[in-house]
């Protein structure tokens, strides 16, 4: 399927990326990353999101020309889509119509484009992007490879999680040696958060709860704590790691509040629990460790139902180096 990519790219010249609402440090960092490769090979090419880029990821190379639309308003060869599970997820009702080239590396990932390029032994899509790159033979910049670095750093939580391999470590080097400055990206990402973040933060904080076992956690963000603290729903990316750093939690759940009785609900886990299987299960996806899903539903039926199907994922887990894992 790479081949193919690379054959409509160099048959066309004009081109979209775009991605998911609310983009992150993955998704917005292999279109800006794509978007440097296609321009580097003479291609008209721009980045088109839904959303704005969030603060974040606002420092990196020609994230201030991220064009903000409400729908596909020009005329292109094909539009790329960039970590989607559906032809919905961008919140271009007109995508539909193009020509649509559909990259990710999420096994639950729906064929939806015309052209259907995943990869789910890829840590992240920007190492897909870093692939094409090889492939097609594209110049590899400093802003390419600052942007790619910026797509592996955070889905792979800091290198932390299980989908950072072998080969991770190896383009990670190899886009330093390219001329991207991991302290300075890190730094940008990571430590240049608003106050109302840090307000937020402790009082979703305060949410904290756990099960009898001690093995599962959730926090909850209520669109008044979001008001008070002054805070958009950017500024709780994020802080879903908190509760994850206790040591014998095991998965999480961060439930936010969005309007309607509607939910947004991130889910996270250590070793061998499984959390993408609990948010398939209510129309979602993502990775083993780090997954979610939005759905419409009374609170408290759908965190005690979370909550039962996490602990489903804790006792099920595989053993870990031998150790079996058994509920407490």
């Amino acid at each position: 399927m790479l081949g193919q990519v690379i054959d409509l790219i160099e048959k066309h010249s004009r081109f979209a990326i775009t991605s998911h609402i609310r983009p992150d440090g993955d998704s917005l960092g292999s279109s800006l990353a794509l978007c440097w490769i296609l321009r580097g090979l003479n291609k008209d090419a721009e980045v088109i999101m839904c959303d704005s880029v969030p603060h974040s990821y606002s420092k990196l190379p020609g994230a201030d020309e991220v064009r903000v639309v409400k729908d596909i308003d020009r005329d292109y060869d094909a539009v790329f889509v960039i970590e989607c599970s559906d032809v919905t997820r961008p919140g271009l009702p007109a995508l539909k119509d193009q020509f649509v080239v559909n990259i990710d590396h999420h096994s639950t990932t729906a064929l939806f484009g015309d052209l259907n390029w995943i990869d789910s032994t890829a840590a992240a899509v920007g190492e897909m992007i870093y692939n094409l790159a090889k492939a097609i033979g594209a110049k590899i910049t400093s802003e390419v490879a600052s942007c790619v670095y910026a797509a592996l750093l955070t889905d792979t939580g800091s290198f932390h999680f299980s989908n950072t391999t072998e080969r991770t470590f190896k383009i990670a080097s190899d886009l330093v040696k390219y001329g991207a400055q991991p302290a300075k990206l890190s730094q940008a990402i990571f430590y240049n958060y608003p106050y109302a973040k840090i307000m937020l933060v402790g009082a979703v904080l305060s949410t904290l709860q756990r099960d009898e076992s001690g093995r599962i956690a959730w926090i909850t963000m209520t669109k008044e704590a979001q008001e008070l603290s002054g805070a958009t729903e950017d500024d709780s990316d994020g802080i879903i790691t908190y509760p994850l750093t206790v040591g014998d939690v095991e998965a999480v759940a961060f439930f936010r509040e969005l309007s309607n009785s509607t939910y947004r609900t991130s889910l996270r886990s250590k070793n061998r629990v499984n959390v993408a299987r609990v948010a398939e299960h209510f129309g979602g996806g993502g990775h083993a460790n780090a997954a979610g899903f939005t759905i419409q539903a009374d609170f408290d039926e759908l965190s005690r139902d979370v909550i039962e199907r996490l602990k489903e994922a804790v006792v099920s887990a595989p053993a870990v180096n031998g150790r079996e894992i058994k509920p407490r």
